[in-house]
């Protein structure tokens, strides 16, 4: 079985490429910027150019490929290059699976769609979602929470730096991922037929506060968060009179998505489920405390071994 994987060189576009390379499946990455892209080929994929904004170079890349994994994303402030990548790009996408008969297409999507359609991004992929479902293609659609990894520059680098992180008042709790663990149900579907055709919500075995986050770091960290709230009422309506701007990437996500911390979704009382069906224990996946705690350990030796090689300098300065 040959894969094409879009957006390989992103947070979860390179965990499924790893682990498909490890399980040994033929990789094919497409790319278009191929010196950023040289650690896949390191990895033993295939690097091939290709450019959702440029649909001719798509038809070539689908050549011998039997499913395409779609984890490309644009960030939701740049509305221009967002309707081009995630509007027109991967309907030209679709478009070329299905003349070049692809088996299955694995779609990246987000969750709480149908009750967010004010959001540019969030319009775009439930349009897609659609799209697929109209195609004649074979299709698994994933609807992501957050990552693990973008809570990093969200919660942690501000706490070190001593920075202010800026939160809502939502009392939302979210199940965050791991991208390894999400890798591990896309790649995992490929061997279930009957997740063939179906939209599976995807969320962590715990569901997470923005001041358990916050909380948790200032343990891991010795110190104290600058934590600046703002009342999601006030971005709503910020937002709906001005569009979308920027407040720095930690605020504008939240803006971007403000309309989704607002929804209770229920993935809780469907996790068990969706764990059954893809044959993966909870108790397998990354839990967001044990991740935060390899973070900081690994921050913490780094700059020991900064300040050693400091030591080592002067010493060598003196002699």
């Amino acid at each position: 079985m040959s894969l094409l994987i879009v957006g390989a060189t992103g947070t979860l576009g390179r965990q499924i490429a790893l682990q498909a390379l490890t399980k040994g499946y033929k990789v094919r990455c497409l790319v278009r910027n191929f010196n950023r892209a040289n650690f896949l080929k390191e990895w033993g994929a295939e690097l091939v150019y290709g450019d959702l904004t440029v649909p001719e170079t798509i038809p070539a890349c689908l050549k011998g490929i039997s499913v395409i994994f779609d984890a490309s994303t644009s960030r939701p402030d740049d509305f221009n290059t967002l309707k081009k990548v995630d509007w027109d790009g991967k309907l030209a996408l679709i478009d070329a699976a299905e003349a070049a008969k692809i088996d299955r297409f694995i779609f990246c999507s987000a969750q709480n769609l149908e009750q967010s359609s004010t959001i540019p991004l969030i319009k775009m992929k439930y349009g897609i979602e659609n799209q697929l479902k109209q195609s004649n293609i074979s299709y698994t659609i994933f609807r992501l929470p957050g990552f693990y990894q973008g809570l990093i520059e969200q919660y942690a680098i501000p706490i070190l730096e001593n920075l202010p992180i800026w939160v809502t008042n939502e009392n939302i709790k979210i199940p965050y991922m791991d991208t390894q663990d999400i890798a591990k149900f896309f790649l995992k579907s490929l061997q279930l037929p009957k997740t063939i055709n179906k939209i599976f919500i995807l969320g962590g075995p715990k569901s997470w506060l923005s001041a358990e986050i916050i909380s948790l770091c200032e343990q891991l960290a010795g110190q104290s968060a600058k934590v600046n709230q703002v009342p999601v009422i006030f971005l709503k309506l910020v937002s709906e009179i001005f569009g979308f701007f920027a407040w720095g990437q930690n605020i504008s996500d939240r803006l971007a998505f403000v309309n989704i911390l607002l929804i209770k979704d229920n993935f809780l009382n469907t996790s068990l489920d969706l764990y059954k069906t893809f044959k993966i224990e909870m108790n397998d996946i990354i839990q967001l405390n044990d991740y935060f705690l390899e973070y900081f350990v690994r921050l913490l030796k780094k700059l020991r071994d900064i300040n050693f090689e400091d030591i080592q300098k002067q010493r060598n300065l003196i002699i």
